[in-house]
């Protein structure tokens, strides 16, 4: 009887607590969790300790399957779980995945896949910048996003899905060390029949469909000229947008085509110039959902997943004002519109309105990314922008390390992949 395959879910979330349970329900797969938020870790594994964990999952059709299944362990020391792991999940959001990254990278098998569930922009990048001498053997899997809209019930215990994308792309950047099993077959295998994951040609695919100026292009449009006051209740995200953040959404994905244009141009061996505006991605990732796709505007504001989406605010009493700390400018600011501007700033692509997003956002979150339309402010260094990693040129961007083998001034060994 084969060993089974033993994957190490990094995260205590809602996501984490569905990867978890999704691939323990596969008799071949031995789960183990690794949460260090807290007390995250002793909190699940009292809940697990005498019953299983169940994931509701709900169909388009209304019909609901409950899958009952649960880690053999949850800790909050990477030692207990990480070593022997054939594929470990990051299921955190990206502003965490180099904590998690640091933690375990003296612990990982060579032949190992680590995969960014979501990974977002640069993903690839900070992976090969901390994973020492095993940077050229490691397979590296990063997604575009969550499959699931899901939330938690009870913690440890129950969570439901009640969206599952029927399709997820991502890129696999192979290691010199052969995984036990093909990743994408280990990942599949984890999370059942769907979402059905489609591997991308190259990894700039994934980076530059991630449309990472989506969520801070309707916050400013929202927020751009906020005077200050109170609000009496929180405002709905996506079905407020108007024509004038329709148009800032386009221009933002012409510039970002335009990189695509741009890196396909100087090296016609990467076909990138067939990725979808936002506009035709949205219509077809959501192409069961959206009532309305006659125009963008009305794509998103028709779209039934974002209906009840409301902006992220701060309450004070009954009162509340928009949090510019949120994870729509703190992770999509830094962990994917600068670094696609980091791309274009060494390609010499102008991406005007992305930098005018970036600019306000940098305001509001007390940062500094863009100084006199370069990367050269203080904050790139917590980025996952090229030029955090000391990359300058086309080919150190695809190479994804510098020509000569060095180590850079935040003490990041040279990349490769």
């Amino acid at each position: 009887m084969a060993k089974p395959l033993k994957m190490c879910v990094c995260g205590g979330g809602k996501s984490a607590q569905v990867m978890a349970v999704l691939a323990a329900s596969n008799t071949d797969m031995e789960v183990v969790v690794l949460t260090t938020f807290k007390d995250e870790a002793e909190q699940w594994s009292k809940a697990i300790d005498k019953q299983d964990m169940v994931v509701t999952v709900k169909g388009p059709d209304d019909s609901s399957r409950d899958l009952k299944a649960k880690p053999v362990s949850v800790s909050k020391v990477p030692g207990d779980v990480v070593p022997g792991s054939d594929i470990i999940v990051l299921a955190v959001g990206a502003y965490a995945h180099e904590e998690y990254l640091k933690a375990i990278v003296g612990l990982i098998d060579k032949k190992a896949v680590i995969v960014g569930f979501p990974g977002q922009a640069g993903f690839e990048y900070l992976c090969k910048s901390l994973l020492g001498e095993l940077r050229d053997q490691v397979t590296i899997m990063s997604f575009e996003m969550s499959p699931w809209v899901c939330s938690l019930e009870a913690f440890g215990k129950k969570a439901v899905i009640t969206r599952t994308a029927q399709c997820l792309n991502g890129s696999i950047l192979r290691g010199k060390a052969i995984p036990r099993k093909p990743a994408l077959m280990s990942l599949q295998m984890a999370l059942g029949p769907t979402p059905m994951l489609k591997q991308t040609k190259h990894f700039l695919e994934v980076l530059l469909t991630s449309f990472s100026f989506f969520h801070p292009a309707i916050m400013y449009g929202k927020w751009k000229d906020w005077d200050g006051k109170y609000l009496d209740s929180e405002p709905l995200f996506y079905g407020n947008i108007d024509e004038s953040t329709a148009q800032i959404l386009e221009e933002c994905s012409k510039e970002y085509q335009a990189v695509a244009f741009a890196v396909s141009g100087q090296r016609p061996d990467i076909n990138l110039t067939e990725l979808p505006d936002i506009f035709n991605w949205l219509i077809q990732f959501y192409k069961d959902d959206i009532e309305d796709g006659t125009s963008l505007l009305n794509a998103i504001k028709s779209n039934k997943v974002y209906k009840d989406v409301k902006h992220i605010m701060q309450k004070d009493r009954t009162k509340y004002k928009p949090d510019f700390n949120c994870r729509y400018l703190a992770e999509d600011i830094p962990y994917g519109l600068v670094v696609v501007r980091g791309i274009a700033e060494i390609l010499e692509v102008p991406m005007p309105t992305c930098d005018m997003l970036i600019d306000w956002a940098q305001g509001k979150m007390n940062k500094k990314y863009l100084v006199d339309g370069k990367l050269t402010g203080d904050d790139v260094k917590t980025t996952r922008a090229p030029q955090r990693f000391g990359l300058t040129t086309m080919d150190e961007i695809l190479a994804g390390k510098k020509k000569e083998d060095s180590v850079d001034v935040n003490g990041l060994v040279a990349l490769t992949i």
